[in-house]
């Protein structure tokens, strides 16, 4: 049994509010939301961050920069949309399995 948090998600323990997810990827909304609509994604694999991620991730992580705005669009943020991908402590990650925060439709709060 896995200690990550997203792992856990993806696997059914922990509830999520699930809006997306297909065989690579899963697509649920943020707990603590900083826009009206704001949703995470993550790899349905375990990769901690942009430091692990190695070359045979480049189609996993494409897949899902290219998934991102189709699920944007059924999330209503027709007119735009902010992603954020923290990595490392310097970077103010704080779930170590790599993740891309959807942001948009209105004011953000806590991402300048």
């Amino acid at each position: 049994m896995t200690e990550c948090l997203f792992c856990k998600i993806r696997d059914g323990e922990v509830p999520a509010d699930i809006i997306f997810e297909d065989d690579e990827c899963l697509a649920f909304c943020d707990i603590n939301p900083k826009a009206p609509v704001h949703f995470l994604v993550i790899p349905r694999r375990h990769i901690a961050n942009l430091w692990d991620a190695r070359n045979a991730d480049e189609g996993l992580l494409g897949r899902i920069q290219l998934t991102i705005p189709k699920i944007a669009k059924e999330q209503g943020l027709d007119s735009g949309f902010r992603t954020v991908l923290n990595t490392g402590p310097g970077g103010h990650q704080e779930v170590y399995h790599i993740h891309y925060h959807v942001l948009g439709g209105g004011p953000f709060t806590g991402f300048n």
